[in-house]
């Protein structure tokens, strides 16, 4: 079965504007760039990447790994195809995100999990934090020196408290640390340069300095 951009757009209409069907083609066409660098499967990278965030809103509603049940429904809909190919795509769907398991074990998930992180920083990941914290009510800025990574990691999130500056300093910062092919790692370079240097400016502009 054939995971068309035609058919994969119409999962995303309900989508929010940080996770819609612009940042699935975002990620769709870097994990194909990562892809092809990398010699990993076209045939997997191409679907996992369209449906890896399918359904997003419904299953955060419920409670839900977005990540596990845009898997469980990939599999629903690859139902009768042959089940070695179902369990490599469904894996990289699942293993797609951040903060949870499971780990992408294949080099398929892997570039998937790259491609969606690498939209997660530069200047599109400036634009979807800030995208994010206005639609959630977030302050535009926190002060940067005083964001402690290693004790939100112990004491967790205040959603209360998050600004787009939390999510630089507690995620964003850390992403490219986390990837794990070499073409990811390379991209990620300039990108996460260009996102330091962002907040680090709007701190200084904050406190009059620029």
């Amino acid at each position: 079965m054939e995971i068309t951009i035609e058919l994969a757009r119409g999962l995303y209409q309900a989508a929010d504007s940080v996770h819609d069907f612009d940042h699935i083609l975002r990620v769709w066409r870097l994990a194909e760039r990562i892809a092809r660098a990398e010699g990993a499967d076209l045939a997997v990278v191409r679907p996992a990447a369209l449906l890896h965030d399918w359904g997003r809103a419904v299953a955060q509603a419920a409670g839900e790994d977005h990540a596990a049940w845009a898997a469980a429904r990939a599999r629903e809909l690859l139902a009768g195809e042959p089940r070695v190919w179902v369990t490599a795509v469904t894996h990289a769907i699942a293993a797609h995100r951040f903060r949870t398991l499971p780990a992408p074990e294949t080099l398929e998930a892997q570039v998937l999990f790259d491609a969606d992180k690498l939209d997660a920083i530069g200047a599109i990941g400036v634009a979807r934090a800030f995208a994010y914290g206005g639609a959630h009510r977030q302050r535009l800025w926190a002060p940067l020196a005083e964001i402690n990574a290693e004790r939100w990691a112990e004491e967790g999130d205040d959603p209360v408290t998050h600004t787009p500056v939390h999510e630089f300093v507690v995620k964003l910062s850390r992403l490219k640390e986390r990837l794990y092919t070499l073409t990811g790692r390379a991209i990620a370079e300039e990108r996460d340069r260009y996102m330091v240097a962002f907040y680090q400016r709007l701190d200084d502009e904050v406190r009059g300095k620029q």
